[in-house]
């Protein structure tokens, strides 16, 4: 099933393949809303009720899939890349940072749709340029930026892809913030548990932002490798990580998964080689729901010591780069 349809007053794309639902909003960041294992009953994502549009519409963030461009939070607003110094406004005033980037407020125009036996497909571009001014004035390099979604029996494959069509060398980091529903089938906050592939802690100062030191998983945090850590329904969590596979049924996983202890029911995050860092937040720890974030980039890369090791990269003009994320429960 493939269609568009109103979603509480917004355009969307409706579509399915074998047990999955799944809901994209292109006018607002081509966000993906809503994804559903059908039958386990189980919503993987957070998405926005009738009641809370607007607050969808001021803070995509806390809904769905959205896309950070750049990841997290830029010192002061502003670094300096190939000779030129790229300025961004402050979104945070008590920090003086910059964060989480425009895209995910930006409209996306459908630009492909079909289904197969084997996949339902919707792509969502959007193109940066002197006349598309929200993006350029702060970012003067045009660009496209096509989220690809493939629906699949097997769940949601979820690619971004940035294609540098400016004369010069074009700063790239990207992420997702993703608040993965929980509970997610039923029960109550106690009944869930967290694991993700996250290796060393990486030290955050009072603005958030990474002070270059890397310290052990706390006895709290190892419990992400480990059995599990309950994230929601708990104490504010607002770290920072490196990634480390974990093993998840045998095989080794670059992600982040959701379990229902009472019935062993699971949703999966998954991140491709891209991510080099994680962002773990449940805004206070009493929502319904705990944010995995994968960056490509650590938080504030560009102006880190050495930008290179901490995920910051370039795409030359001419060149594209991507990310990919699977999203499955079982």
């Amino acid at each position: 099933m493939l269609r568009s349809v109103d979603f509480h007053g917004l355009r969307a794309v409706e579509f399915s393949k074998g047990d999955y639902t799944a809901l994209v909003i292109p006018e607002i960041g081509a966000n993906l809303v809503r994804l559903c294992h059908t039958g386990l009953g189980a919503e993987i994502l957070r998405t926005p009720a009738a009641d809370e549009i607007e607050t969808f519409r001021r803070r995509p963030q806390v809904f769905g899939m959205p896309l950070l461009f750049p990841p997290n939070r830029i010192a002061d607003g502003r670094y300096e890349f190939d000779g030129r110094t790229y300025r961004f406004p402050i979104t945070i005033e008590k920090e003086h940072n910059y964060h989480h980037g425009i895209l995910k407020s930006q409209p996306f125009a459908v630009s492909k749709a079909w289904e197969t036996d084997e996949e339902t497909l919707v792509e969502c571009r959007y193109y940066s340029n002197a006349g598309n001014d929200a993006v350029f004035r702060d970012f003067p390099h045009e660009f496209k930026c096509k989220l690809i979604y493939r629906l699949t029996p097997r769940g949601m494959e979820v690619e971004a892809m940035f294609a540098n069509r400016s004369r010069l060398p074009m700063p790239v980091g990207a992420g997702f913030h993703t608040p993965m529903r929980i509970p997610f089938a039923g029960g109550a906050a106690e009944d869930y548990v967290m694991r993700a592939a996250v290796g060393e802690e990486i030290e955050l100062d009072a603005r958030k932002l990474p002070t270059g030191r890397r310290l052990p998983l706390s006895e709290r945090f190892a419990r992400l490798r480990g059995e599990g850590l309950q994230v929601t329904g708990c104490e504010p969590i607002e770290a920072a990580f490196t990634v480390r596979g974990i093993e998840v049924d045998g095989r080794e996983f670059r992600g982040a998964l959701v379990e229902n202890r009472r019935s062993g029911a699971r949703t999966f995050f998954e991140a491709d080689g891209q991510t080099t860092s994680w962002t773990l937040w449940n805004n206070g720890g009493e929502v319904p729901y705990c944010c995995p974030e994968p960056q490509s980039w650590t938080t504030n890369a560009p102006n880190a010591a050495d930008p290179a090791a901490e995920g910051f990269r370039s795409v030359a003009p001419g060149d594209k780069w991507s990310m990919r994320f699977r999203l499955y429960a079982q």
